[in-house]
């Protein structure tokens, strides 16, 4: 059997070590390395050459190879991975005031068929391993030598529906001797799994929850979103509720505000009513035109739209939109990659 480094927590190279004959401390050592961003067992120079011939006989250290990379003008860079079966993935890359943050992907395509997502489009091959989400973080670091302090798992696929390896993954990334990224440094982001979104809050980790929701209308969703018909908005909400009774986290509400479609007053109000009485802060997105029929709101619609909720008290604000000139938005590069396009 074959290991997959990147794919194990701390604890688990230390009991891998002990079955090879090596004092547990070992896989403290070999945890650390890994993350110091080695690209070989030989590199590992405070372990003996005998351990690191055992090593290599039982173990990967396999990164996603950078298939194609954008730059965009605003510094935001987009890459397409390729992974070990040929299986090609995005990540991105944007720059903060706070620090560098990176969008990951969780699956390679998606099935919850999101009719603005170019991710939908075809469908879900496969789940992402843990050791295959972190190596989005390795690679890109790698590469752009820097540190990245920030993750949203808002890239290709629905994170709660590979919910134990990306839990698996937060875990490894959080650990203090690997990446060290602090668990309110991330955000996770669902189309409404309402059973996973229940149990992630029993977990009470003190992330950051983002939920699409783009209508306060059950039929007006379903149409943009299939997985409201399994999971309608009162079942969404009541979820929710548990979730911050569990954790008290407040949640944020994805809307991708789309003209004439979901930018009225009356939406606005809406879905305050919806999600009267919760903690929550709205995230206003600019609309990824991926399929037709899908325009961004105009400049005036959009304040409109924000000022209903400044009214009220309730946080709203628009999403810094970068990228535009990268093809930035979720899917497409992949899909520039996999029909042979040029960018």
């Amino acid at each position: 059997m074959t290991y997959d480094l990147y794919s194990l927590t701390k604890k688990e190279i230390a009991e891998l070590v002990s079955s090879l004959g090596e004092k547990p401390y070992r896989g403290k050592q070999i945890f650390t390395w890994v993350y110091r961003g080695v690209t070989s067992f030989d590199e590992m120079t405070d372990v003996s050459k005998a351990f690191r011939s055992k090593l290599a006989e039982v173990c990967t250290m396999e990164l996603p190879r950078i298939e194609r990379k954008q730059v965009s003008v605003d510094g935001t860079v987009k890459y397409a991975f390729r992974l070990s079966d040929g299986e090609v993935i995005e990540s991105v890359v944007m720059v903060y005031h706070h620090g560098n943050t990176i969008c990951l992907s969780t699956q390679a395509g998606c099935n919850m068929g999101c009719r603005f997502c170019a991710t939908a489009i075809g469908g879900k091959t496969r789940d992402l391993t843990a050791g295959e989400i972190i190596g989005q973080i390795m690679a890109a670091q790698r590469d752009l030598n820097c540190r990245i302090g920030n993750v949203v798992l808002m890239g290709m696929g629905e994170p709660l529906d590979n919910m134990e390896n990306v839990l698996r993954f937060m875990e490894i990334a959080n650990d203090v001797d690997g990446i060290n990224i602090g668990y309110r440094h991330f955000t996770l982001s669902t189309c409404g799994l309402c059973d996973k979104i229940e149990l992630l809050g029993q977990k009470q980790l003190p992330i950051t929850l983002s939920v699409s929701v783009h209508s306060p209308f059950d039929e007006e969703r379903s149409e943009m979103m299939p997985v409201n018909k399994k999971y309608p908005l009162a079942k969404l909400v009541a979820s929710l509720k548990k979730y911050q009774e569990a954790t008290g986290r407040r949640i944020s509400i994805e809307y991708a505000l789309i003209r004439d479609k979901n930018d009225s007053a009356a939406h606005a109000a809406a879905l305050m009513n919806l999600f009267a009485g919760m903690q929550y802060h709205v995230n206003v997105i600019p609309v990824n035109p991926a399929r037709e029929g899908f325009v961004k709101s105009s400049k005036e619609n959009v304040r409109r739209f924000l000022d209903c909720f400044a009214k009220k008290n309730i946080p709203a604000t628009m999403r810094r939109e970068l990228g535009a000139d990268i093809s930035a938005a979720c899917g497409q590069l992949r899909h520039q990659v996999q029909t042979g396009k040029k960018s």
